[in-house]
């Protein structure tokens, strides 16, 4: 039965994504392929006052790597450079079964978990974190304006 929802919301997701698009103005940009599925996934963000005050993703792919992007988009608003980028790392660990995934507090994150039982598909549900990730990185890289 949970797992039958976890579909649901990971369908869900995919046919109706959240924060699609592109960011206006972009401050943050990063675009990554997964060349083994032909997944690919541009992720733009807008910062103010040091937070990510609206994240979108575009591209195309499949209903994990999309569902994931969509679910992304809103975990990572609100949050510092910083924290997105702890938030990022902590999804990464829990794909990987480093650390156990949370309980009801990741809300529809925790539709990935059975994701886990797919090893091959792991990285398309990573492919938008990987994406962020790499962007935000490049961010903190440049020099100040």
């Amino acid at each position: 039965m949970l797992e039958e929802l976890y579909q649901e919301i990971i369908l869900d997701h995919y046919r109706r994504p959240r924060n699609r698009g592109t960011t206006s103005p972009v401050d943050l940009h990063a675009k990554e392929s997964n060349p083994l599925c032909g997944d690919e996934l541009e992720v733009t963000a807008k910062i103010v006052d040091g937070k990510i005050a609206e994240v979108k993703f575009d591209g195309h792919g499949c209903s994990i790597s999309l569902a994931s992007a969509s679910i992304m988009t809103g975990r990572l608003v609100g949050k510092t450079l910083s924290e997105a980028l702890n938030y990022i790392e902590n999804f990464q660990k829990m794909m990987r079964g480093d650390v156990p995934f949370g309980g009801k507090e990741l809300g529809d994150l925790k539709a990935l978990e059975g994701v886990l039982k797919f090893p091959v598909r792991v990285k398309c549900a990573t492919l938008a974190w990987h994406t962020a990730q790499r962007g935000i990185t490049a961010t903190f890289e440049k020099p100040p304006a």
